[in-house]
């Protein structure tokens, strides 16, 4: 149904008020409301209602004709081209002289090229042999015997087998095997087995600005050390040096002997020489053992026999005294074992703060691979480098080396070397000799 309008609706629009101060109340807001656009919708709807109907709401063959007929005036406008027809149509209707040919197979022609054919084997009977191997099979006779045996695998759990492509040349592509060692856990090198941990935490001696006590226990042990290495560093270069002193006063005494030899050669006197070969030849002879009696085997043989004997008694002994104390000995290994227990729960509970603090550690081997373990560097400020200040501060360590000899230390990976060029492959240039071939 149409809205109805009055005479006095004016332009259509809803009344505006442009210049009012607030609008913070609901009441100024629905006067300031602008429906411009659905008082047009409106009046296009009631436009289409007094045509005949809503557009929308009716369906497409109310809408749309189907034209079969054609234009009536184009044979009228264009009398010349309707006569004649279209090309497409003259081309489409257009039919050959010349049959189609035949889909059927055809006799071949008598005629040859002159070359024989090859000879094919008629393949609609049974060679004597193939017949003498099936009359023996008929009778039981067979050349080769299965022999049955047990599967040694689940035939369903089996994975189906992949027809291989004829056409596919290229070699199967073959999987990496993964390593036994990746399922393993990662080996510490700590002495105690344990496994380090990720980012130890620092005692109150790394601080910039340390306890005096703290400061001074860690600068007397890393003095210690310092000094410790010094004396090795110093016993090393004397143990060298005795080393090669010894070696010298040993090649030149090597080398004077080698001279006195060479000048007493001519002035000894040879007619001695053979005068006290003899003395060697008349050595009193040994004594030759004498082959033993049968007696003498017999008391051997008894005397085996009995120390065999008493050594079986005292271990049945023995296994009986242990048998009667069993109890005893289960109760007793329980008791150790429960001490045992007790004393690696103290010992965990004391190494979990150790551990996490940066210490000295013990390592039970120096390296991983082919490279040692690299060095810790020394994080100590000296006394006369301490600053009271942080804007003088030198912030010192470097947390990537700290992190790498932390995976280091922990088995995670190898020890490397820095390899900082790529060796190049040698090439050798040549001349070209083919200005030799050149003839005139």
């Amino acid at each position: 149904m149409p809205v109805l309008r009055s005479a006095t609706a004016g332009s259509g629009e809803a009344p505006k008020q442009f210049n009012q101060p607030s609008r913070k109340g609901k009441k100024a807001w629905r006067k300031n409301v602008d429906v411009t656009e659905v008082e047009e919708g409106l009046q296009e709807v009631n436009n289409e209602i007094i045509r005949g109907g809503v557009i929308r709401e009716k369906a497409s063959e109310d809408l749309f004709t189907i034209d079969t007929t054609g234009d009536s005036k184009i044979p009228q406008k264009f009398p010349k081209h309707v006569k004649k027809g279209l090309k497409a149509d003259e081309i489409i209707n257009r039919r050959s002289a010349v049959p189609a040919v035949s889909m059927r197979k055809r006799p071949s022609d008598k005629t040859t090229d002159g070359v024989v054919p090859a000879k094919r084997q008629r393949t609609d009977w049974v060679s004597h042999k193939d017949l003498a191997r099936l009359k023996k099979v008929a009778d039981g006779h067979h050349e080769n015997t299965v022999a049955v045996r047990d599967a040694t695998f689940d035939l369903w759990d089996a994975p189906a087998p992949v027809a291989q492509d004829p056409t596919d040349f290229l070699p199967e592509k073959i999987e990496a095997k993964v390593p036994k060692s990746m399922k393993l856990k990662p080996l510490s090198l700590l002495a105690n087995g344990k496994q380090a941990p990720a980012v130890p935490k620092p005692t109150g001696g790394y601080s910039y600005n340390p306890s005096f006590p703290e400061y001074e226990s860690r600068l007397a042990e890393e003095s210690t050390k310092a000094l410790e290495a010094e004396q090795k560093r110093l016993e090393a270069e004397a143990a060298e040096a005795a080393k090669l002193e010894a070696a010298a006063k040993s090649a030149a005494e090597a080398d004077a002997a080698e001279e006195r030899a060479n000048m007493s050669e001519w002035e000894e006197d040879s007619e001695w020489e053979g005068f006290q070969s003899g003395v060697e030849d008349e050595r009193p002879s040994a004594k030759q053992p004498k082959r033993k009696t049968q007696a003498q085997r017999n008391r051997i043989k008894r005397r085996k026999e009995e120390e065999q004997l008493a050594q079986h008694k005292a271990n049945m002994k023995a296994r009986r005294a242990q048998e009667q104390r069993i109890k005893e000995i289960a109760a007793e290994v329980a008791e150790k074992e429960k001490e045992k227990a007790l004393e690696l729960a103290k010992a965990a509970e004391q190494d979990s703060d150790a551990d996490s603090e940066i210490g000295e550690e013990k390592l039970r081997r120096r390296q991983l691979g082919k490279y040692k373990l690299p060095e810790k560097d020394l994080e100590l400020v000296l006394p006369d480098e301490l600053q009271e200040s942080l804007r003088l501060l030198k912030p010192e360590g470097n947390l990537l080396k700290d992190r790498y000899r932390s995976l280091l230390l922990r088995g995670k990976v190898e020890s490397r070397r820095h390899i900082p060029f790529k060796k190049q492959a040698k090439t050798k240039v040549t001349e070209k000799w083919t200005h030799k071939d050149f003839v005139l």
